[in-house]
């Protein structure tokens, strides 16, 4: 498998022909290991079969051929994707003795990627492009409109159905480019063949920023109206960062955006601070999301640590005795996008996502260095605002520190003393250890009773939490339902967050099912997604679901979960005895067996694992519902109140 996509300069458009078209290995293994070559045949790699013939189009556009890629999901769940660069040769591959439209499709890693001056900088992870795609679907088309001429192909699972033909150029959605229509395997994706519209729309939008001035369009046929969603930012990422300070309050209007390039590294790099105190940084290599960082993310972390002390020391706003601002410090509250585009990527970590290349993070340095110090000298008010943020930052970190210090000298027996009474399972095996967060003190009892004491862990919670979106960490470490959270899970918190170290590979929240329930989660997932992160990550957060009412009619006893399931349920039920209908409106109401054999006994419950799959869209929503702006939340409950479920 190519972890890396390998490239050379392009010269001008007459260079792309056949020649340059490299066959380095074939076909044969992938429809027998396809996850070798995409990954994964779940919804995810489901999903990578579209990037991988959308990255073809985004060459082009790097390249400065092509300025408008469309991405529609037709109604039988097939995928058309069209750009307008210079269409893939048609002309005869010299080693393969085949068009090279056929090689592009039928030999792995065949293209202009690998060799040959087709490409200066390529987008995309694995580079094994359209021949996996078209091994992995049941059918392929692909339309070359080039030269004022029309060429067409199709495939059946990778192999040529129709050999290659020129037919009629007018009337096709593109005067010149690439048109792929593909139909993935349901034997290959038997979890699913359904596209989600959301994840391609995030992708989509995604891809729009990250490459200024191009137009990505996306349609989805399957609606009974069908829409089409253009996205096109002629200011890039620096539109990125706009877009996700949406719900968030900068503390300087623009964006700061600083662009170069050296040795052949192109590198973009915009960011903003805003009066948050969360760190909120992307950083992309090749377009991909490098979300275990890299070298580019070092480079830039390194350079924003040394301008700021130095601008802060030469213009005394630090004393020659004062302690230097930490990385933590300078980067609390900004909202940061680092882009890289290399000639020949490097990508290591576990889901080959973390950018290896050193010169990377030279080039990074050296030009965000230069450029952000300029910015600073050239915007004294601004600059003294980023450096008193960081040193307010300093202090907290300061404080934090002894109340972190604190938190760490008690037990794991000292933890029975304070408020949130942890009463734990007896295994110690993180594997089959789960921990429920129980609010208040009946419902606590009744589960400490009916739990499963081997597996289950309990800790009672009084009431509403602290909200931590507008918390420092001094007073975060000082809330002792939140330390004893904390202490009870053994991970760390925030940036010492260690997941190997967590105590129950399931954290399970129980909430009454009403309003003040709600937000009791709301504010739970807000703690977790800001400073437990990574148990999000690692699929370990989960929401109990209690029923709302059971129903008892003699020996006859069933718990449901709705008004529209008791509606249904009672004209089914003989007439006599009359069925005795109970409403919980909390979990306090249910005695330790009823809790146990509803919500508890892992045989019979029902709950929903909290996913993070899309990142930045999290951290909108935390930000709009527990920040400080009203307007935003008060627009997402007029759009949203209609499907609250109401208890009158």
């Amino acid at each position: 498998m190519a972890d890396e996509d390998i490239t050379q300069t392009h010269t001008n458009a007459g260079d792309y022909d056949a020649s340059q078209i490299q066959v380095l290995e074939g076909l044969e293994a992938v429809r027998k290991r396809p996850g070798m070559y995409i990954g994964t045949t779940t919804s995810q790699g489901l999903h990578h079969l579209v990037w991988e013939i959308v990255d073809n189009g985004i060459d082009e556009a790097l390249a400065g051929f092509a300025s408008h890629i469309t991405v529609t999901i037709e109604k039988d769940n097939s995928i058309t994707v069209t750009d307008d660069g210079r269409g893939i040769p048609v002309d005869v591959q010299q080693k393969t003795g085949k068009s090279a439209l056929e090689t592009v499709f039928t030999v792995l890693h065949a293209g202009g990627k690998f060799g040959g001056g087709g490409y200066k900088v390529s987008g995309g992870l694995h580079g094994v492009g359209a021949s996996v795609v078209n091994a992995l679907s049941t059918s392929l088309e692909a339309i070359v409109v080039r030269d004022n001429k029309a060429y067409y192909m199709d495939f059946e699972r990778g192999h040529v159905k129709t050999s290659i033909k020129e037919i009629s150029a007018a009337g096709q959605p593109v005067s010149r480019g690439t048109i792929v229509h593909f139909l993935p395997d349901a034997d290959i994706f038997n979890e699913t063949t359904t596209f989600d519209a959301k994840t391609l729309t995030t992708r989509v939008r995604e891809l729009a920023f990250l490459n200024k001035g191009l137009r990505i369009s996306i349609t989805d046929n399957r609606e009974a109206e069908p829409e089409t969603t253009t996205f096109h930012y002629e200011g890039g990422i620096k539109q990125y960062v706009e877009y996700l300070n949406t719900n968030k309050t900068p503390i300087f209007e623009e964006p700061i955006y600083v662009e170069g390039s050296e040795n052949g590294i192109e590198v973009e790099v915009s960011l903003q601070y805003t009066d948050d105190f969360h760190e909120n940084m992307l950083s992309f290599a090749n377009n991909i999301n490098t979300i275990e960082g890299g070298t580019h993310i070092t480079g830039f972390k390194t350079a924003l640590t040394r301008v700021i002390n130095d601008y802060a020391r030469k213009n005394n706003i630090l004393k020659e005795n004062d302690e230097a601002l930490s990385g933590d410090d300078v980067r609390e509250g900004l909202t940061a996008i680092v882009s890289v585009k290399h000639p020949d990527p490097q990508f290591e970590g576990q889901t080959k996502t973390k950018l290896g290349n050193s010169d990377a993070r030279t080039a990074v340095d050296r030009m965000f260095s230069d450029t952000f110090n300029r910015f600073m000298l050239e915007n004294p008010t601004v600059a003294k605002q980023i450096v008193e943020k960081g040193i307010l930052a300093g202090k907290a970190r300061a404080a934090a520190k002894r109340a972190r210090e604190a938190t760490r000298q008690k037990s794991g027996l000292e933890i029975s003393n304070l408020p949130g009474k942890l009463a734990d399972n007896t295994s110690k095996d993180p594997a089959v250890s789960e921990l429920f967060i129980v609010e208040g003190d009946s419902a606590g009892g009744s589960a400490k009773q009916g739990r499963d004491r081997l597996t289950q862990a309990i800790l009672p919670i009084r009431g509403k939490i602290l909200n931590v979106e507008k918390a420092t960490m001094e007073r975060i470490l000082g809330n002792e339902e939140i330390r004893s959270l904390f202490t009870a899970m053994g991970t760390g918190f925030g940036n010492e967050f260690n997941v190997s170290k967590v105590h129950y590979h399931k954290l399970i929240i129980m909430t009454d099912a009403d309003v003040d329930g709600a937000h009791i989660r709301t504010l739970l997932l807000t703690l977790i997604y800001r400073y437990m992160r990574p148990l999000l990550e690692a699929g370990y957060v989960y929401i109990a679901q209690p029923p709302l009412y059971q129903i008892r009619q003699g020996k006859f006893v069933k718990y449901l979960d709705s008004d529209q399931e008791l509606n249904e349920i009672l004209p089914t039920l003989p007439a006599s005895p009359k069925p005795t209908i109970q409403r919980y409106k909390g979990l306090g109401e249910m005695d330790a067996e009823q809790l146990w054999e509803t919500t508890m006994d892992p045989k019979v419950r029902r709950m929903l694992r909290v996913e993070l799959d899309d990142a930045v869209e999290a951290d909108q929503v935390f930000s709009m519902l527990m920040g400080d702006k009203v307007e935003p939340r008060r627009e997402f409950i007029e759009q949203n109140a209609r499907y609250a479920e109401l208890d009158v």
